[in-house]
């Protein structure tokens, strides 16, 4: 058996990965695929397979972008999810703010720097004419740092997934005051160049058996009850995400390569592109 360590977040994205492995899919292929949850995320994940303390990650496309060009040792392998990630834009329930114009100024919490938190912050900005040198940033960690954050009045406002944070907005801890879809597909699979180079055929067999089960993953009987049942959801909920949301068995296209890097660039995220082939493999 070869061991190979995979991160991602504790999220409903990724039951595949976790149908798989305990089906025993990968084992049947010969391969240990040790999973680890991250709830702080993306920058987190990124660290990860710069220091190699993971094989393999489930990770956010501008994210892992930003940190290849910025030096990680990784390449995207293949797209996971091809639909937008649908960012909610959260205050504290009892927060006075009504629109998101009432944000311009304030302070933002972030998971950590290089995070999707981080980064579609500058998004958000954009799309709402902003300065972003204006903004401002406060470390959490994760969720459970922005529900103390936002809470204690220390930070203002906190964007994260959508349908992870709605039990929290139907509690009145959070209240989401709009949504900012990422203008690509949302998560990629990243590999280290080590694996890739001395395992490549192991990252083949992960991304067949991974790519078997999206595809038919809808239509796995009460798909909807059971991610409701993991992950603490309404059901109804689970139907809508399930409605708008695109598994994909593809590699990234070059041109979402390029639009991305454009995008980080004119924000001021990246100094600089690179070519494809030095952020994907084919």
């Amino acid at each position: 058996m070869k061991k190979v360590k995979i991160v991602g977040v504790p999220e409903h994205f990724n039951l595949p990965w976790h149908l798989a492995i305990e089906d025993g899919a990968f084992e049947n292929r010969g391969i240990d695929l040790e999973w680890t949850d991250i709830p702080e995320g993306t920058g987190k994940m990124c660290n990860m397979l710069r220091e190699g303390e993971t094989d393999i990650a489930i990770i956010l496309t501008e994210g892992i972008i930003k940190d290849i060009v910025g030096g990680n040792p990784s390449k995207i392998v293949q797209v996971f999810v091809q639909s937008p990630l649908y960012w909610g834009i959260h205050t504290a329930g009892k927060a006075p703010y009504k629109k998101i114009e009432d944000l311009k100024g304030k302070t933002t919490a972030i998971s950590r720097y290089g995070s999707g938190s981080h980064l579609m912050a500058y998004v958000n900005a954009d799309n709402n004419g902003w300065n972003t040198n204006d903004l401002k940033f406060e470390v959490v960690n994760n969720l459970d740092g922005a529900i103390e954050a936002l809470s204690n009045g220390t930070v203002d406002y906190f964007m994260w997934e959508h349908f992870t944070t709605k039990p929290i907005v139907d509690k009145g801890i959070f209240k989401r005051i709009g949504d900012c879809p990422t203008p690509w597909p949302c998560f990629v699979i990243a590999a280290t160049d080590e694996i890739l180079k001395k395992n490549p055929s192991i990252v083949e067999h992960i991304l067949e058996v991974i790519n078997v089960y999206t595809e038919d993953f809808k239509d796995i009987p009460s798909i909807d009850r059971m991610l409701a049942n993991r992950y603490e959801q309404k059901i109804e909920d689970i139907q809508e995400w399930l409605s708008i949301t695109r598994w994909s068995q593809e590699a990234i296209n070059p041109i979402t390569v390029k639009n991305v890097q454009e995008q980080l660039q004119r924000l001021t995220i990246i100094e600089k592109s690179l070519p494809y082939s030095q952020i994907a493999t084919k």
